[in-house]
Parts: C-alpha cells; structure tokens; sequence
C-alpha cells in the first residue's frame, strides 16, 4: 500500500497543480505522503495545509495549543499560524497544501475560504470510509495506476472533490452536519404529525394516537410540537379544528351540528363555547356575519 500511494504522490506533484469547479480555483502547492513523520519545527505557510494522519499517534500543535491526533484525524494548518508536529514513534501522513485562485472564483466561494480561516475547530477525527479520507485514498491509488483516456480528467476532478470536501470538513464540522441531519429529522417528523391531524381531525386523534402512528413516544412528539411551534399538542389540534371550522362555516351550508361533528368535537355545545373563546363570537353569528360581508361586498 505504501508504495502505491508514494507512487501516487508523485504523479500527483508531477499532474494536478490546479483545479476548478463549483465556483472555485485553487493552486495546489504539494501532495505529500509519508510513512513515518516524527518531528519538525514550528513553521508558518501563506496558504492551507491539511493532513490526514493513516496510522501513528503524535501531537499537533497549533498556535501554541497541543492537540492528540492518531489514527483517522484530520488537521488544519491556517494561513499564517504558527504550528508544528510532534510523533515519538512516526505518524503515517497524507498531506496537502493549497491556496484559493481569488481571481478566478466566485465572491461565494472567497467568503467560504475566509470563514475557513476564521474557523475554531483545527483538529477533527474523521471515520476510515469518510468522505475526504476515502476521496484521498482513492485519488492516490488512481493517480498510481498510469494513464488511461480520461486519466487527466478524472484526476483532476477527484483533486477538486477532494479539497472541497476538506474545507467543508473544518468550515461546518461534523456535529454541525448531525444538528442539521436532527433539525431535518425533526422538521420532516412534524409535518408527518401535522398532515396526520389535518387529515383525522374528524376523529379523536389523541396524543397517544399520533405517536403510534409515527412510532414515537408521546413525550417525544410533545416535545417537538413545543419546541418547534411554541405550542402543546392539544392546543395545535384544537387551533386546527378551528380554522377548519372556519372554512366550513365560510365555504358549506352545513349545519352548526355537523361542523361540530365534521372537526372532531364531541357535541355542538362544546364546540360553540371554544369557537366563541377562539373567535371572539359564535359559529351561527360569525357565519351570519360572513355572509352579510359577503353579499354587501358583491353588490357594490
């Protein structure tokens, strides 16, 4: 494996000093492989570095801040911060260096590239069969192989690929994207719940009801209606009941009994003392009222 992937390197140094795509334009400095890193001194660069550690355990200091990276780290040399690496033993390194082309890049991707060097978070560990360490390991092995009709193509594009998805690593960290992944989770779970309501209000459509329907608990689903609409579950339901109550009011010759019904109430006194709480009057006086708005302003 070590061969291939020193092989790999030099084709790299020798083939891809530049890539384009999405906006972006970088000049890539180096491709660096090496099996056994112990360590240097501390050093500055005008531009990014990232290393990816295969196996050894070491340290990586960074603006005086010592940091433990082994086997699966990722970490991020800023432009114009002092850093350097200590290994007893060796790290077993993959490394980049590289600089955005600001002239030939959208105003997007520099913003990007200046949060990238604001960004706090240096050091991540990352899964074996992750984006970027499988990417990079790829992008050795071809680039080994020798040509074939698109080798160029192919090596250039899975280079871009590659130190996009290293900035995207260190700009938006790992638990960012899982806050994301549960915000959406949680997002797409609600509006199961909401749909679920608007289409069973006839019914009784208890708490308990919903939540085995979406295989929840009841505490969870409750809990996500409060933290994400600022309102319990019953009170959603009955604003719901309302405002399609409204609608029938507005829209059908129903009678105030069947409305009653067609919502989910569980007789027409009920329903006509929480409309008239919610709406200020009651449902015979606010379709009255509906009407005559209605009627007045067709005839002018």
């Amino acid at each position: 494996m070590t061969a291939n992937l020193i092989a790999g390197k030099i084709s790299l140094n020798e083939r891809v000093h530049r890539t384009q795509g999405n906006g972006a334009s970088f000049h890539v400095h180096y491709w660096g492989v090496m099996p056994k890193h112990y360590d240097n001194v501390p050093h500055k660069h005008s531009f990014f570095e990232v290393c990816y550690v295969l196996e050894g355990k070491g340290i990586y200091i960074d603006d005086g801040r010592p940091y433990s990276v082994k086997e699966n780290t990722l970490f991020l040399s800023k432009p114009g911060v002092l850093h350097h690496i200590k290994s007893d033993k060796g790290l077993f390194l993959l490394y980049v260096g590289f600089e955005l082309v600001e002239s030939e890049s959208t105003e997007k991707c520099i913003k990007l590239i200046e949060e990238a060097k604001r960004c706090s978070k240096v050091v991540i560990d990352v899964k074996e069969d992750g984006t970027a360490p499988f990417i990079w390991k790829f992008l050795l092995n071809h680039a080994a192989k020798g040509e074939d009709v698109f080798f160029e193509e192919i090596l250039t594009n899975l280079a871009h690929s590659l130190i996009l998805s290293l900035i995207n690593t260190f700009v938006f960290p790992l638990n960012y994207h899982y806050q994301k992944a549960v915000q959406k989770t949680s997002s797409l779970t609600l509006n199961l719940a909401k749909l679920y309501i608007k289409d069973n209000l006839a019914n009784s459509i208890k708490l308990t009801d919903t939540a085995t329907h979406l295989h929840l608990s009841s505490r969870h689903l409750s809990r996500l209606f409060k933290t994400e609409l600022g309102v319990s579950y019953s009170e959603y339901v009955q604003n719901e009941r309302i405002k399609r109550a409204v609608i029938l009011l507005k829209t059908t010759d129903l009678s105030i009994r069947d409305i009653a019904q067609e919502t989910g109430f569980p007789d027409v006194h009920y329903f006509t003392r929480v409309f008239t709480a919610s709406m200020r009057s009651s449902p015979g006086r606010f379709r009255n009222l509906y009407t005559k708005l209605k009627t007045t302003a067709y005839k002018d």
